[in-house]
């Protein structure tokens, strides 16, 4: 048996040193000279060990108590280990197995590899349609009908793909509360056709020529602020997505080579994408330029200018222009450059990579991001000059002032 002498006198070796005191336990000495109370003992036929706790925060004469205790649970057939992992997990349970804080969990391990709009859009979508509602039971007595209510209340509103999506969260969140050990299995399995699917549709968008050139028109007549006619403008221009236009940045604009180059963590595909720019595109860069090129930001925000210009700013032109939610969106203007710049015989793989779109397989994927980048210069100057065409006279960007509050 130890004494409280050897306990606190024996040195460190270059190895751990275990001295013994019977009956399984011992104290283990580090080589750095750290001191820890451990129980030995056999169940199932299997050696297994526990920690005690460190020396001398644990007592010989507690470490002995310990192991006695210990020793009864293994005569009576059962697993000490097994215990201390059961009462953890209880822990565990007791302070985190809801299913907001599982969410928030979720949430946080995996949206690193998210943009920070998607992440703040599955939190803020969670925070109003599901934490109200389910959020403070335990994830564990979450039932498929609970869940059912949720997507119904968003059903009800019209916002069935919110719903799908929801289903989908719920999905992750449940099944990362299986693989950490707070629930039994993912719910929403049992939710399979509960929701009827989404009817595929696509944006808006016009593309009969007389209508495109009353829609240059309109745009080279709004009557708006500057910065939104410039986005418009340049939305039909360069028809890229409208958050890479809207975040676009001065350092990105390449004067010299007529070149846009988005870098690859905004663009959708994350992949850098390259937009040759039009003489009609370089014009009205220089006219920003003039306004904005002190700034960050392309087109700043009204309100803060270290922020991008609101992302509804061109959607909510072309309603002021009297075009209908039905008729033409911004993203619209993808679909009119596609269908147009196709039925005009353009080489279709030059229209996709202008479009950055992802490539239908790895081969494709292994492409650079200049693919194509000559013709895809030819096919952006004859884009830039059919509309002109189609709007029946050169469209250039006024500077007369339009809002006194501008401001830029």
């Amino acid at each position: 048996m130890l004494t409280v002498l050897q306990v606190e006198h024996t040195k460190p070796g270059s190895k751990p040193v275990r001295l013994y005191d019977g009956r399984g336990l011992y104290l283990e000495i580090s080589p750095t000279g750290g001191r820890r109370w451990r129980f030995r003992y056999f169940f199932a036929r299997r050696e297994r060990r526990m920690s005690l706790g460190p020396y001398p925060e644990v007592s010989l004469k507690e470490a002995r108590e310990k192991r006695e205790e210990l020793r009864k649970q293994v005569a009576a057939g059962t697993d000490p280990g097994e215990i201390r992992q059961l009462t953890k997990l209880a822990l565990v349970y007791n302070s985190g197995n809801t299913f907001e804080a599982l969410a928030r969990e979720w949430h946080q391990m995996y949206s690193g590899a998210w943009n920070s709009e998607y992440q703040a859009t599955v939190m803020r979508r969670l925070e109003a349609d599901a934490f109200p509602w389910i959020g403070s039971q335990p994830i564990n007595n979450l039932k498929p009908l609970n869940v059912l209510a949720v997507l119904r209340r968003i059903q009800k509103r019209g916002a069935l793909e919110t719903a799908h999506r929801m289903l989908q969260y719920v999905s992750k969140i449940m099944r990362h509360a299986v693989a950490t050990g707070r629930a039994d299995r993912d719910i929403t399995a049992d939710l399979r056709g509960a929701l009827p699917p989404v009817k595929e549709t696509h944006h808006a968008a016009l593309v009969e020529p007389k209508a495109v050139g009353a829609l240059m028109r309109a745009i080279d007549g709004y009557q708006g602020y500057f910065l939104t006619r410039c986005a418009l403008r340049l939305s039909a221009l360069l028809f890229v997505r409208q958050g890479e236009l809207r975040k676009a940045e001065w350092s990105e604009i390449d004067f010299e080579n007529c070149e846009w180059r988005i870098p690859a963590e905004r663009m959708k595909m994350k992949t850098r994408h390259i937009v040759p720019l039009s003489r009609q595109a370089m014009e009205i860069f220089r006219e920003l330029h003039a306004k904005t090129g002190r700034l960050q930001h392309v087109f700043p925000g009204l309100v803060n200018r270290k922020r991008p210009m609101s992302e509804n700013a061109v959607n909510s032109a072309l309603r002021r222009m009297g075009y209908v939610k039905g008729e033409m969106t911004a993203h619209g203007f993808r679909s009119m450059a596609s269908t147009l710049l196709n039925e005009q015989g353009w080489n279709s793989d030059a229209i996709e990579r202008q479009l950055a779109h992802a490539e239908r397989d790895s081969v494709r994927a292994a492409y650079n991001h200049a693919e194509h980048l000559a013709e895809r210069r030819k096919m952006m100057q004859a884009w830039a000059d059919y509309l002109d065409k189609l709007a029946g006279e050169s469209v250039q960007v006024s500077t007369q002032p339009m809002y006194m509050s501008e401001g830029v």
